[in-house]
């Protein structure tokens, strides 16, 4: 793979907009931050901020339970974030938003609940190779406990899922396809709506894990067609600890409750109790209502700025640090494929990850280093594990100069 860096052309006054995010102008052993590890969260803007402490300062008391004001403002607020996610994603209607704590426990809820709805014995579930444990470890206990079979889309030298194979690899047995849509190591960009396509030709469900895909890319469920999809606030800007579920209205009506307890009931009495309608259903016990309050500011936040300039930087970023990293001796990136979101996974022969990431640390700039939690797709490669620098929007071409540099340092100190 040969990148050329391209110039810089501003899209948006980058200087000013990284005095959004207060923490970026703190220092890491003396040093500015310099922080590439997004793919693992991102930082949070002052607006989201703000929004979180007016909140506890202002409106703060439980939602959908007391007729005083303050309940009254509160609940307000929260129903208000799920609008602003089901428009996010253009969901049909905003019972088919679910809050949950993350994409993991999304990923939980729905293999729980296809237990002996979706996948029987005998079913076959289709995952691929480049999955987060998150997004294999559900299937395989599900499959477990009904005796059903999980099959794996392999990945190419570039980290490319074949269409081909996932044809080959689809029959009468396969009754759900569970795939990433950005890959949170590689950062391939996988054809989403055509495998959504092909799956329900041959009357399979598709979820979607949407976890590094909703920072860099407009995600439109509806387009997409996919029957869940999955989400963290905390990748998007958002506060830690609040997640979305998106399914179609029609489905999440089949499954039954995740969880059971205060809110999400219609009727209780010791001889039955009566399931509240979506999307209190799968919403017991008190919500995280600061952190749908301030997903929904992220959201705003970043719809302020653009996907569609977002994407464009952010793609002028990979493809000046790929040009720029390659050039390093002894530098392999792991993940070339054709579509690409801002991620940059990569070794360098005969130096350990963990070691490189320990000299950029004392130089202030964050990255990940390890298996990334695709411990499957390391032993495809070959590798223990890789450095990752994953970008966002408020990163800077002058970071990755200094990237490089901090790459150079290690190599000539390890080797």
């Amino acid at each position: 793979m040969n990148i050329v860096a391209t110039p810089y052309t501003p899209l948006f006054d980058i200087e000013n907009l990284r005095k959004d995010f207060p923490i970026l102008a703190t220092k890491v052993h003396a040093k500015p931050l310099i922080y590439l590890d997004n793919g693992a969260t991102a930082q949070k803007p002052k607006q989201v901020l703000d929004t979180i402490q007016n909140y506890y300062q202002i409106s703060n008391a439980n939602v959908h339970r007391g007729v005083h004001q303050l309940s009254q403002q509160a609940t307000s607020l929260f129903d208000k974030a799920r609008q602003t996610v089901q428009r996010h994603l253009n969901a049909a209607k905003q019972e088919e938003i679910i809050f949950t704590k993350g994409t993991t426990e999304s990923l939980c809820l729905l293999a729980a609940t296809f237990e002996n709805t979706v996948i029987k014995k005998g079913d076959e579930i289709i995952i691929s190779e480049m999955e987060h444990h998150s997004n294999i470890v559900p299937w395989q206990v599900l499959a477990e406990k009904v005796g059903a079979i999980i099959k794996v889309l392999p990945v190419n030298d570039a980290g490319e899922i074949s269409i081909e194979n996932f044809k080959k690899t689809i029959n009468t047995k396969s009754k759900l396809l569970a795939i990433t849509q950005v890959s949170n190591t590689l950062g391939s960009i996988n054809p989403i709506q055509e495998m959504c396509n092909i799956a329900h030709q041959n009357n399979v469900l598709v979820v979607a894990d949407g976890a590094q895909a909703v920072p860099h890319m407009q995600v439109d469920v509806q387009q997409l067609d996919c029957d869940f999809y999955v989400y963290s606030g905390h990748k998007l800007f958002g506060p830690t600890g609040i997640g979305i579920l998106y399914g179609k209205e029609i489905l999440l009506n089949t499954l039954p409750p995740y969880q059971t307890g205060g809110g999400m009931i219609k009727t209780v009495s010791f001889a039955k109790t009566e399931y509240a309608e979506l999307p209190q259903k799968f919403e017991a016990g008190t919500p995280n209502i600061e952190g749908a309050i301030g997903l929904a500011s992220a959201i705003d936040y970043v719809n302020s700025i653009g996907f569609e300039l977002i994407q464009r930087y952010e793609q002028d970023l990979l493809n000046y640090a790929t040009a720029q990293l390659q050039a390093i001796e002894g530098l392999k990136i792991i993940g070339t494929a054709q579509h690409k979101a801002s991620v940059l996974s990569f070794v360098i022969e005969g130096l350990h990850p963990f070691d490189v990431g320990t000299i950029l640390d004392q130089q202030g700039i964050a990255v990940r280093t390890g298996h990334h939690c695709t411990q499957p797709l390391m032993q495809r490669f070959g590798i223990p594990g890789t450095i990752r620098a994953s970008f966002a929007f408020y990163n800077t071409f002058e970071e990755i100069d200094a990237l490089t540099k901090g790459v150079n340092k290690a190599v000539k100190m390890l080797k």
